[in-house]
């Protein structure tokens, strides 16, 4: 897959994020790059590797922080009202 103009514009569509045309460029020169990352891990041989599954993550004690968080998450937002995010409506 190429990031061209076309799909960059359709990007930014979903994303709603705005790109300058300066960084248009520099912005599907990095998106290609990731991309090429991907495709590059599907030719890794993984045919001698063993799955561990009989490990496990580490469990911890569970600490409570009163850090105002969604707070100010929502203070940030482009758009919210009583403690929710608005956004577009996408479904008719």
């Amino acid at each position: 897959m190429i990031i061209d103009e076309k799909l960059l514009d359709k990007l930014q569509r979903l994303t709603m994020i705005q790109i300058s045309p300066q960084e248009r460029e520099k912005v599907a020169q990095n998106l290609n790059d990731i991309l090429g990352f991907v495709e590059n891990l599907g030719s890794i041989n993984t045919d001698n590797i063993t799955l561990t599954t009989d490990k496990k993550t580490p469990m911890r004690e569970d600490i409570i922080h009163d850090a105002n968080i969604a707070k100010d998450v929502l203070d940030h937002a482009p758009s919210a009202q009583n403690g929710f995010f608005l956004v577009p409506k996408i479904i008719e």
